[in-house]
């Protein structure tokens, strides 16, 4: 019987944090979401306009594609790349701005 106490019995539990080797994703500053990280590296407004922050189906069984930056064009005709969370208020004015007829009276569908 004492040979049978003097055995450990291991169990499944939980890590804790302070233990671990690799630091966690708040310590590495990531979001919850990898598509919503912005490069360190410079890229070209084509190479933005392939990012997908979201590609996966919602609660209701639809699927959802998000890109990550929205291409938009100013009235000089320069494209811009907008992050679609850093940008979003921009991204929203610039719908907002689609919505108004020639003579700049709001367009309601």
């Amino acid at each position: 019987m004492d040979k049978e106490q003097d055995k450990q019995i291991k169990q499944p539990v939980s890590v804790d944090w302070h233990s671990k080797e690799e630091p966690t994703a708040k310590e590495k500053n990531l979001t919850a979401n990898p598509g919503d990280r912005i490069s360190d590296e410079p890229q070209s407004i084509e190479e933005k306009a392939k990012q997908v922050a979201v590609d996966s189906p919602d609660i209701t069984g639809d699927h959802i594609t998000v890109p990550t930056y929205f291409i938009v064009e100013d009235s000089d005709g320069e494209k811009e790349a907008l992050h679609h969370v850093k940008d979003a208020e921009e991204i929203s004015d610039v719908i907002r701005q689609a919505r108004v007829d020639e003579n700049g009276n709001r367009v309601w569908w």
